[in-house]
């Protein structure tokens, strides 16, 4: 199975490229300068010249507090680039598998979210992501949505990465205690977005395995959990004590407001295409001992 990734120097493209072998994929990565989803102008000649059997659109504008004010740019990646490649992906007749975020939410539900959730974004980002779904499963019946959050790996600017070099510098992290979600790796998603490529092959005719997917994983945290894991896989395996100290979204003021509830269900996922994946606790020590070593 050959696949395309887009977004090549991303967490979700590097480790699709690293986990790729292990399910029989020949994954090669697509990205700047020679392909662009602020101008996607040669998608087509590009896609056609790779030949893939499925494309991952991976790629995306995740800056979240810089895209209230760069507004253009963000829709540009987001929903301008993904439809783009979803056309000319359609009339290759190659199916899309798009990496989406739960940004899409604005966390007022309690419970966690449903695939038939109605989409509420209280973001730019989230706006534009939420645009780019709707343009990806409008160019094909044939194309996939996934929605993932709170990603870490050890490839990229990402919240594990942030906390352990800011765990070198002090002895107290303060840390939002009132937002909550799953810490996914990189690694388990690409090692999902995959099995969903390989049943997708498989069963090329089956409806019910394309459409609109979460994928989250096993256990819940709040920022603050998840800082005080990583502190606390420090302190166990590199002797560094560091306190996190629990604040309120109110105490630590950004330009775009996150979501209060960014848990995602993924029972659709489950029943469906069969995959679920680990504990966030069962993930984490392996990326750490990577980031860390």
């Amino acid at each position: 199975m050959r696949i395309v990734v887009t977004g090549k120097t991303g967490q979700i493209a590097q480790s699709l490229l690293e986990r790729g072998p292990a399910f029989g994929a020949n994954v090669a990565a697509l990205g700047r300068p020679e392909f662009d989803l602020a101008a996607p102008l040669h998608a087509e000649e590009l896609l056609a010249a790779a030949k893939p059997d499925l494309i991952i659109s991976a790629a995306a504008y995740t800056a979240v507090d810089k895209a209230e004010s760069d507004r253009e740019v963000a829709y540009a990646v987001n929903a301008v680039g993904p439809r783009a490649l979803a056309q000319a992906a359609a009339t290759l007749g190659v199916p899309v598998l798009h990496v989406s975020t739960d940004y899409v939410f604005d966390g007022s539900k309690a419970e966690p979210w449903r695939e038939e959730d109605t989409p509420r974004p209280l973001t730019v980002y989230g706006a534009s992501k939420l645009a780019g779904e709707e343009a990806v499963l409008a160019a094909s019946p044939d194309n996939v949505v996934v929605r993932v959050g709170w990603v870490y790996s050890p490839f990229s600017a990402n919240f594990a990465k942030t906390i352990l070099r800011l765990a070198g510098e002090r002895d107290t992290l303060r840390v939002v205690a009132d937002q909550t979600g799953g810490p996914s790796s990189a690694l388990d998603i690409a090692d999902g977005l995959l099995a969903m490529a390989r049943n997708i092959a498989s069963e090329p005719e089956r409806g019910n395995l394309k459409g609109l997917f979460h994928m989250s994983p096993e256990g819940v945290a709040t920022w603050a959990d998840f800082a005080e894991a990583i502190c606390g896989w420090l302190g166990e395996t590199r002797g560094r004590n560091v306190n996190v100290e629990r604040i309120t979204t109110a105490d630590y003021p950004t330009p775009a407001r996150r979501p209060a509830n960014s848990r995602l269900d993924s029972s659709r996922l489950a029943a469906l295409h069969g995959i679920r994946l680990p504990h966030w606790r069962t993930s984490l020590p392996a990326v750490l001992g990577r980031l860390a070593p």
